[in-house]
């Protein structure tokens, strides 16, 4: 699957859709601003894959601060059989400065 872009993104969320959206930054990085994403940060991802066990098929969007770290989290998560993973082009970064 395609990666998605901030604008997508921003679009979809103002529609309401329910999407699976994760933030694998850090708390401190959660905490200072958020989409309302759920927090896996990366380090404990492959601890926590289990909780993300049944969206496996399921669009599932990752984004960290720039997309550096949410790509390694899409690369993780393909690894494991997830078949529909999208990372957050511009992270968060650039969020910010288009919202």
């Amino acid at each position: 699957m395609s990666d998605i872009t901030t604008d997508e993104l921003k679009k979809r969320l103002d529609a309401g859709e329910a999407l699976n959206i994760f933030d694998v930054r850090e708390p401190h990085e959660y905490e200072e601003f958020n989409i309302g994403a759920t927090l896996i940060p990366l380090g404990e991802l492959p601890s926590r894959i289990n909780e993300l066990e049944n969206l496996k098929d399921q669009e599932i969007i990752v984004h960290c601060r720039s997309g550096a770290r949410s790509n390694n989290a899409k690369m993780f998560l393909e690894d494991a059989g997830f078949t529909n993973v999208r990372n957050l082009l511009g992270g968060m970064l650039d969020w910010r400065s288009k919202f």
